[in-house]
């Protein structure tokens, strides 16, 4: 029966999409995939389909009007924040709906509706279910609740028609919408919220025989609603223009320097903290992020679905659909603020890794309108770039802090990592390509030049009356001409969200300018390290011989390190993120006009030009009494992998460590024996190779190692240490490595081929080896067989 259903329903909800605590995992949705699980995956999407048995439930139980009581404890930090403070969140979602609890109850509900509870659960599974445990490596947009977020914005937020009726058993309606309900808790509401569009279409009129336009428009807000209410709005707009003021600031850099020190005073803790209980400490993962960019493009893609505007705009008055006008005010009114805030905390908060490409992409979508727009441009044959056509400079001004105050977070950001790594160096050449796109830096630069020029003040917090969009319509008609004013409207937007003593820092300004700047010097400084790896890998494929496949290269026994992932990457790696860095300064260069004489003079004060060995240049240093001491530029320049010194062992050849590729024992064993050898014919040693003739320098070339001084310049050794003089000696090590050992075997193995015993084998080794040996001591008397 329906009274049964009803008993079930919030118990079914929450088995579904896990309890809100995260306790209960549910049916795990977001790991559920048509790979792994294909009967399953299939089971869930049928039954959670718009048009399936559990929305089927939803609209009965709707019918009858049942409320379910919703936790606001569980609700987003902002929200949560001001319920508690009986100040009513601006968002309609939730007017006439908090209640106080029963008696005996414990905490503050919402009453809501079966299709509101619904969604609620729904989006809230993605926040609370995070730290689910997983067996597996998914793909997030592969999941059912990937497929589920975007079947419900395609059904309730189309691009084509109309938003499906409901099924209905009722036999002469559709289902009911909300009513409007007294207030359980007096509250009070913070700023001039706007009125909901089911208000201006539903509220006059009857519940059970409501027309099916304001049907559409009441589930398409909805949705939209509880999305950008669960998905983003964990900042608050007040907290976030808090944070903005310089004297917040000094606060909070005093609560911290503080908290490292034995005597810190508690007016800047409790005044910090106070600032802090307002804020909640949510991390955004990546999956949420693709989630959201998600519904990002379908709102694009929604709002860009608008029918042309007639010529007469009384007509337009009278024809108009609630969806037609839901679509022109959907991203400025729902998604804007929320999301601004929401991308601000990610730019300052993420970690300096790959993984910011999520929140990257996103934040490109947004900006990207025109991406999303149903027309299609005609095919041509040479793939040039497509200009940003004028019409899309309204959304620009409306949006500019979301291309300028973000580009700058991204330049901070940009200019902390290594851009020697592929996947950073594509996020720079990303940005780059979309910011070059033809048109689109000279709208932004008008959108400045509109918010600076001097204009009437606009009163404190009547900023939120203008928050609405101006994309056109009725729903403006009987607004004043001044608001229709473009410089009147980008000076709202910044001042709205940056508040009204806000410090704008212009994109194509003198100081983001510089920075700019740095950041190309940046990339000519990772392109010439990348360049320097990939020169280093070659020449050591080229110096290994047909058994590197042994992965005995020349470099394991000076025991140089790299310290670069490109290394293990390859050399196609290599390749693309030259490719990525090279075209990055490209557009760089093309949105912010720099001249090549700018470049030449940047790279030369860079020093990024090889040295005399065509290698890489060592961090930037002075040489002092000490020895080498690094500069601030060498410090940076260190902790951003752009240069290095060479690391390689400088001791005692005989006594390094025993490598992977050497026999332990005979290592030990040789050891002794060169020890014993050395000790008994030290003098006779000495006096060959203090001998000027042929005979000296065989034996100088045998029994020292002048290589050794060869490395003390890679390295940031004092000046003074002591060098030990180990004089001439016998090395028998060599003998140990299993590619000597391997090396023989197989020369032996062949010479049996040829008939030749052991013994001849090993007296033909000798004569060419010293036949070798005279050729090398003629021509390179400094180079050392023995250190490979």
């Amino acid at each position: 029966s329906l009274k049964e259903l009803h008993s079930i329903f919030p118990w079914l909800v929450e088995n579904i999409f896990g309890s809100l605590d995260g306790i209960t995992v549910g049916w795990n949705l977001r790991c559920l995939q048509g790979r792994t699980n294909p009967s399953e995956y299939s089971a869930a999407l049928d039954f959670l389909n718009p048009s399936g048995p559990m929305m089927k439930l939803v609209y009965k139980l709707q019918a009858e009007e049942y409320r379910y009581d919703f936790p606001v404890s569980y609700l987003p930090g902002p929200v949560k924040a001001s319920i508690h403070e009986q100040v009513l969140p601006e968002c309609s979602l939730y007017h006439n709906k908090v209640q106080f609890p029963s008696s005996g109850g414990f905490g503050l509900n919402l009453a809501l509706n079966p299709f509101e509870y619904y969604m609620f659960y729904f989006a809230i599974s993605l926040i609370t279910q995070k730290n689910s445990p997983v067996t597996h490596h998914f793909s997030p947009s592969n999941s059912a609740y990937f497929v589920l977020v975007d079947t419900y914005l395609k059904c309730f937020l189309p691009t084509e028609g109309t938003v499906l009726p409901p099924p209905s058993s009722n036999p002469g309606g559709a289902i009911p919408s909300p009513t409007p309900r007294s207030p359980a808790v007096p509250f009070t509401s913070y700023g001039m919220h706007h009125t909901s569009l089911l208000k201006r279409h539903v509220a006059h009129q009857p519940s059970v025989n409501a027309d099916p336009a304001s049907q559409e428009i009441w589930r398409s807000e909805t949705l939209l609603q509880i999305f950008v209410e669960m998905w983003l709005h964990h900042y608050s707009l007040e907290m976030y223009q808090k944070m903005q003021s310089p004297h917040v600031k000094l606060e909070v850099l005093h609560y911290r320097l503080s908290i490292s020190s034995k005597h810190h005073g508690s007016p800047a803790q409790s005044s910090y903290q106070a600032l802090h209980a307002y804020q909640e400490s949510f991390k955004p993962t990546e999956e949420h992020v693709l989630v959201v960019r998600l519904l990002v493009k379908h709102l694009h893609a929604f709002s860009n679905s608008l029918k042309p505007e007639p010529l007469s705009p009384s007509a337009h008055s009278h024809t108009a659909s609630p969806l037609e006008e839901f679509k022109r005010v959907v991203i400025p009114r729902f998604v804007q603020e929320k999301l601004y805030i929401f991308l601000q905390h990610c730019f300052g908060h993420w970690p300096l890794d790959a993984s910011f490409r999520a929140v990257l992409e996103m934040w490109l979508s947004y900006l990207q309108p025109w991406r999303y727009a149903p027309e299609k441009m005609p095919q041509s044959t040479e793939p040039l770039p497509r200009s940003v056509s004028e019409k899309w400079a309204t959304f620009i001004q409306e949006n500019l802090l979301m291309y300028t105050k973000l580009f700058v977070g991204f330049l901070n950001r940009a200019l902390r990592t290594d851009l020697v790594s592929p996947k950073n160096a594509l996020m720079v050449f990303r940005v780059a390509k979309v910011f070059a796109q033809p048109n689109l830096a000279e709208m932004i630069l008008k959108g400045e030049q509109l918010f600076l020029e001097p204009e009437l003040v606009i009163p404190h917090r009547q900023h939120r009356l203008f928050m609405a969009p101006t994309l056109g319509g009725s729903f403006f008609s009987s607004w004043p001409s001044a608001i229709t004013d473009a410089s009147f409207k980008v000076k709202n937007h910044v001042y709205s969200l940056e508040g009204q003593d806000c410090q704008y820092k212009q994109m194509f300004g003198a100081e983001v300018r510089n920075l700019v700047l740095k950041l190309a010097q940046l990339i000519c400084q990772a392109q010439q390290t990348a360049k320097s790896i990939s020169d280093h890998s070659a020449e050591t494929v080229a110096s290994s011989s047909f058994l590197s496949w042994f992965r005995f290269t020349p470099s394991e026994m000076n025991g140089s390190y790299t310290g670069n992932d490109l290394d293990e990457i390859g050399q196609d790696s290599i390749k693309k993120t030259d490719e990525y860095l090279e075209k990055a300064l490209e557009y760089l260069c093309q949105i912010f006009k720099l001249n090549e004489a700018q470049l030449t003079q940047m790279m030369m004060k860079c020093g990024t030009a090889p040295d005399e060995n065509g290698k890489k240049q060592l961090p930037d240093c002075i040489e002092s009494e000490d020895g080498l001491i690094l500069t601030p530029l060498g410090r940076y320049q260190m902790i951003n992998g752009l240069r290095r010194f060479e690391v390689q062992y400088q001791g005692d050849t005989e006594l390094q460590p025993i490598r992977s590729y050497e026999n332990a024992a005979l290592v030990r064993l040789l050891f002794r024996l060169s020890s014993a050898l050395n000790e008994r014919f030290a003098y006779q040693m000495n006096v060959l190779c203090s001998r000027e003739d042929f005979v000296g320098r065989l034996c100088r070339y045998h029994l020292t190692n002048p290589s050794l001084l060869q490395k003390i310049r890679y390295s940031p050794m004092a000046k003074d240490r002591p060098r030990h003089n180990w004089g001439p000696r016998i090395s028998l090590r060599f003998m140990a490595s299993y590619r000597t050992l391997i090396s023989l075997l197989m020369i032996y193995f062949i010479a049996s081929w040829f008939h030749v015993g052991p013994v001849g084998c090993t007296f033909v080794i000798l004569i060419g080896y010293f036949l070798y040996a005279v050729i090398m001591t003629f021509f390179f008397e400094g180079w050392k067989p023995h250190e490979h």
